[in-house]
């Protein structure tokens, strides 16, 4: 596998400016879909990779961009980097039906999202 980046998502303190505002710059297609207890859209570009936003999970923290890299097995993936020195900022959670991911902090600071796909 060559571990693409599959996924963009905007965690905003503000979910209803950030939607004014990207759906007036880019020619995005932005949809609102249900999930418990979360207001969600996900974006959907035309081309290239798709993305969300929600509002921020974090009180208190600034809106920021969080890429997500797919993996084969979150598991793993999420263990070794571990083991390389990041932060388990999200352990492995399953997102409704559609895989798993799990959120780290690398060595330098930066956050980055490991995604995997639900299989049929």
């Amino acid at each position: 596998m060559a571990n693409p980046f599959v996924h963009v998502e905007l965690n905003t303190t503000d979910l209803n400016k950030a939607k004014t505002f990207y759906g007036k710059l880019f020619d995005w297609t932005l949809e609102d879909v249900p999930m418990p207890g979360m207001d969600y859209t996900l974006i959907k570009p035309g081309k290239g990779t798709g993305g969300g936003m929600m509002k921020h999970p974090v009180p208190g923290a600034p809106s920021a961009w969080l890429a997500y890299v797919e993996v084969d097995d979150i598991e793993a993936a999420t263990k070794k980097a571990k083991s390389l020195g990041a932060v388990v900022l999200k352990d492995v959670t399953e997102v409704m039906g559609a895989g798993w991911l799990s959120i780290i902090v690398d060595p330098t600071g930066a956050a980055l999202g490991l995604w995997k796909s639900k299989t049929a």
